[in-house]
């Protein structure tokens, strides 16, 4: 989840999951896989820098899951 600010300045929480695109219109516009859009205060950049920032905590300390025993990566 990441956090951005509504036009108005209401903190929003969003699900970085859900977002299928980002545009500068030139407010940003948050097209999310849900079919919701949000106008945020938040630059592009920022969105995508959260978003990445979001990742980077979530996926850093993943591990296989079911490795194949006996592979050895070359």
């Amino acid at each position: 989840m990441i956090r951005l600010h509504k036009l108005n300045g209401v903190e929003i929480v969003v699900n970085a999951e859900l977002i299928e695109s980002v545009e500068a219109t030139p407010d940003t516009v948050l097209n999310l896989a849900t079919g919701n859009r949000f106008l945020v205060k938040d630059t592009v950049q920022e969105v995508v820098d959260k978003t990445i920032e979001y990742k980077k905590k979530v996926y850093a300390d993943r591990k296989c899951v079911n490795p194949i025993e006996g592979y050895e990566k070359k």
